[in-house]
């Protein structure tokens, strides 16, 4: 049989998903390559054999986006899938007119035919851009399911930036868990605060194995959702959260913009520090796009530690990575408590940049006043934490999800901000799942 030469375009994540649920054992195809973006380091590695099957004795490269042209051209790859999100709109039909014009076709999978169904109900919770508050709303989702005598864990979105044979199927049930298996500060953020809250964390990369285990011991899977991609598995009820603070780009990226129109809960968030046309916006562009969803507006609560450390000080903010570099925001919580704790200024951290974290300010030029907290490597971690300890300033603000000065030497005074949703409107948060117990027979 001719096999038909398939390069898989991914992010260390979705891409490794379609390919075990899509065309692992599809003989008609040859995966010749998946190609890496957006993440620092991921490429240069090989997708295992022992995950990539008997078709692929060897496993399957993984090189930068860069070569696609080289792979079409010079492997004959006939078909290019492409599979990662957080991408606007006319950046993937450049990426398309690219594909095409070489020769080969270029494919979006859809939803349905990557998912797989869990043998218990499964809420995910979703966004249409990254950094919009979903671990914060799958915590809430967690605790009312609680308060119904339900018991929850949390599937995350793949971060497979180690080994990824031995990060297969992971579970996180404590802060040692963290710690032995040395997950990045990318990782840590997303784990660390669900863990400190008792909640079990699934993720790694055979996502239907991992189902499998996560059901052993939960009543419902959160499928808690990664930048603004889709679920993995077969919803039940499926939560998108919408962001004020970046109005229209709900209909902008990839594949935020269909997760939209899946929703069937739309939780604006972050109204508490939104302009409130904004707010109104979405609201409307709900009504427009997916009337049969119900809208719920929810605050992100901002707490700093000490404010008074910041009033009147040159402030050094350190912003979650992801929300803030492919997310597209010039700044985060943060920023937002610094300027409301009546800080002087916020630094701009170009200048005391070194290594990897000025190479990622240049490529990002819109941080002028935050620095992402970048650490996808030991060595991207000593580059932190050198132009932290070298920036001009009085206090460090540090608005990571994650306890930072556990992983990283500050030498400046420094300060944690911490954020929670909370209820705005009715109905709540608590009401949907209310309703989902009741029609799913859960609970007392």
């Amino acid at each position: 049989m001719n096999r038909t030469r398939t390069v898989i375009m991914g992010a260390a994540g979705r891409d490794f998903h379609d390919f075990l649920v899509r065309y692992r054992n599809d003989e008609s195809t040859e995966v010749v390559a998946f190609t890496a973006t957006q993440i620092p380091g991921i490429d240069g590695r090989t997708f295992p054999a022992d995950l990539a099957g008997p078709l692929y004795p060897e496993g399957i490269p993984i090189v930068p986006e860069s070569e696609l042209v080289s792979l079409i051209r010079e492997r004959g790859a006939q078909r290019v899938v492409f599979a990662y999100s957080d991408i606007a709109h006319v950046d993937l039909m450049h990426k398309a007119s690219l594909v095409i014009a070489e020769g080969a076709e270029f494919v979006l999978l859809g939803a349905e035919p990557t998912m797989v169904a869990s043998t218990k109900p499964v809420i995910s919770v979703c966004a249409v851009r990254t950094g919009v508050g979903k671990s914060g709303i799958s915590k809430r989702v967690v605790a009312a399911l609680r308060a119904h005598g339900v018991r929850a864990v949390d599937v995350r979105h793949p971060m497979p930036y180690r080994d990824l044979l031995a990060m297969r199927v992971e579970r996180y049930a404590s802060i040692e868990d963290l710690d032995r298996l040395g997950v990045t500060i990318e990782e840590r953020e997303e784990y660390e605060h669900l863990v400190r809250d008792g909640i079990t964390v699934y993720a790694g990369v055979d996502y239907e194995a991992i189902l499998r285990e996560a059901e052993k011991e939960a009543d419902v899977v959160i499928w808690d959702g990664g930048n603004n991609d889709m679920p993995f598995y077969v919803p039940d009820l499926e939560i998108v959260a919408l962001d004020p603070h970046r109005p229209g780009h709900e209909r902008l990226y990839h594949p935020g913009e269909a997760n939209l129109r899946r929703a069937d809960v739309l939780v604006i968030n972050k109204v508490n520090t939104a302009d409130p046309d904004a707010v109104a916006g979405l609201k409307k562009v709900a009504a427009e796009v997916n009337a049969d969803a119900l809208v719920i507006e929810t605050a992100s609560e901002i707490t700093l530690a000490d404010p008074e450390a910041v009033r009147g000080k040159r402030a050094l903010v350190i912003e979650d990575g992801p929300t803030v570099t492919h997310g597209g925001m010039p700044y985060g919580a943060g920023a937002i408590v610094a300027r409301s704790s009546g800080a002087a200024s916020l630094v701009d951290p170009r200048p005391a940049a070194v290594g990897s974290i000025a190479d990622t300010l240049a490529a990002y030029p819109h941080l002028t006043e935050v620095l992402p907290a970048m650490g996808y490597s030991p060595a991207q971690l000593a580059d932190l934490e050198a132009t932290v300890n070298a920036a001009d300033c009085d206090v460090v603000v540090v608005a990571t999800p994650i306890d930072l000065s556990r992983l990283i030497e500050i030498k400046r005074p420094s300060v944690r901000a911490t954020y929670a949703v909370t209820d705005v409107s009715s109905p709540t948060l608590d009401d949907v799942v209310r309703d989902f117990c009741e029609k799913h027979g859960l609970g007392v």
